[in-house]
């Protein structure tokens, strides 16, 4: 009998905060088919948890997520890992309860989705992130759908065409995040907004949220259909396939 597979992502709840951490550090915490339905689970159930009242999502290590399992495209049908990342998207932005997001060390691509999926991102100032699928004959088509709407236009321009890496500093300033701190101050600044989100009562977060959100879901129900078939297209062509196995071939 095949071993069960290794959770990779951990749920746990104290002081009204359900904290979720992503901990498959051998992949870089990729959105492979395992991580995104453990993350849907754990979202599910903060959502239905009545001893939450607020969300963490984090990473174990410092890489919060490098974005799609590349060495699964060829193995998973690309328009179910297109519409498992919009699931995945939507379920934080739809969620009852705000979800606030901490990235340390690296985000990337599909990574950045659900940072911007998300209601408050605390980040290190000395955090990176890029957009890199246009270095990969792709585009960020299906995050598309939140980052584009936090950023600033430019900011959306110069990030998702140059495909540079961008400091945590930065993406306060561009949007993506709330606000950046240097990184021996991250811990103390993630409790302080949890202290003060926890203040909130369970209705008026709920609601509140949703009002706030509901643009940002109409968008991601609107788009969803058109930017999963040209994910699906860009990930089937020989030009991005010839550069992702290049990717992946440096070991990178």
């Amino acid at each position: 009998m095949a071993d069960t597979p290794a959770e990779l992502v951990h749920y746990e709840v104290a002081d009204q905060v359900a904290t979720i951490t992503l901990d498959s550090p051998h992949n870089r915490n990729a959105l492979s088919r395992q991580l995104v339905t453990e993350l849907l689970a754990c979202l599910e159930r903060a959502d239905q948890d009545p001893d939450a009242l607020v969300v963490l999502l984090k990473s174990s290590g410092r890489v919060f997520c490098s974005g799609a399992d590349l060495s699964e495209a060829s193995t998973t049908p690309m328009e179910e890992g297109a519409r498992a990342m919009v699931r995945m998207q939507r379920s934080v932005a739809a969620l009852s309860k705000p979800v606030v997001t901490v990235v340390l060390g690296a985000a990337r691509a599909g990574g950045i989705g659900l940072v911007a999926s998300s209601d408050i991102v605390i980040v290190a100032d000395d955090a990176t992130f890029a957009l890199t699928e246009v270095k990969l004959g792709l585009a960020p088509a299906v995050i598309s759908l939140t980052v584009f709407p936090r950023l600033t236009p430019r900011a959306a321009s110069l990030t998702a065409l140059g495909g540079e890496v961008f400091t945590g500093a930065q993406a306060a300033d561009y949007g993506l995040a709330t606000k950046a701190v240097p990184a021996d101050q991250l811990d103390a600044a993630v409790a302080e907004m949890l202290a003060q989100l926890t203040t909130g009562a369970l209705q008026g977060l709920r609601e509140t949220k949703q009002v706030l959100n509901a643009p940002l879901l109409a968008n991601i129900d609107a788009g969803a259909d058109a930017m999963v078939a040209l994910s699906a297209r860009l990930f089937g062509s020989d030009e991005a396939r010839e550069a992702m196995t290049a990717f992946l071939s440096r070991g990178k």
